[in-house]
């Protein structure tokens, strides 16, 4: 089994993550940590990636603003897609060499992970060979949008557990004329994001063979202070 470190963020400004992100990553690549996934919920941003456009926003700039939500243009591949309060975010910095450098076995690998968590719950979820990501019939629960340099991957997964579509619905999400649906929809159950993010760590544990060791994020965090 191979060791990751595990950090929790909690609540965390996009921005902050997104800049941990790339100081992991950079450790990562010159061999002064090993692999490392990242857990967080964001406040309410829309993140457009490299094959994105702002056409996809359905608002207007004033009325986006009145929602709270900011607009990030980043590295990742992908169109736009939201992400905010209910919803896991999950960010593996993981070197793709020990996988056999295989960038469709590791989204495919992802999605199956949140394709287990769903089940847990009953529910029934699929893929789609042309969109990254996972269904539930038409309406899309979970998105995936990575990079890789290096070999070493960044962003990760969106898995929508109690979201405010609303939000959703002022995009295209992933450039797409598509409904999202979170996990609260279909079940009864209780949805602490503790638990739901215990869960998708126990698949990804499973599926990547990994150990995982949960780390104090806040040392990492300082780095970006110093």
């Amino acid at each position: 089994m191979k060791r990751v470190i595990h950090l929790e963020l909690g609540h965390t400004d996009y921005a902050r993550a997104h800049a941990l992100q790339h100081e992991l990553h950079r450790m990562r690549c010159q061999g002064e940590i090993g692999n490392v996934v990242i857990t967080v919920e964001h406040n309410p941003v829309f993140t457009i990636g490299r094959r994105g456009s702002r056409a996809n926003i359905l608002v207007s700039e004033d009325e986006r603003k009145r929602a709270g939500i900011t607009v990030y243009e980043i590295e990742r591949g992908g169109d736009i897609t939201y992400h905010g309060p209910g919803q896991l975010v999950c960010y593996p910095i993981i070197d793709l060499r020990d996988y056999g450098r295989d960038i469709k076995w590791y989204i495919a690998t992802l999605e199956q992970a949140m394709i287990d968590l769903c089940a847990d719950y009953g529910v029934e979820a699929t893929r789609r060979a042309q969109y990254p990501g996972v269904w539930i019939g038409n309406r899309k629960i979970a998105s995936i949008g990575v990079s890789v340099r290096h070999w070493v991957t960044m962003h990760g997964l969106a898995f929508n557990v109690d979201v405010n579509e609303q939000h959703f619905a002022m995009i295209n999400p992933c450039g797409l004329p598509i409904e999202m649906i979170s996990l609260a929809d279909l079940v009864s159950d209780d949805l602490p994001m503790g638990r739901v993010t215990e869960g998708l760590l126990k698949h990804m544990k499973s599926i990547f063979s990994w150990d995982i060791v949960d780390r104090e994020a806040s040392k990492y965090l300082r780095r970006l202070d110093d």
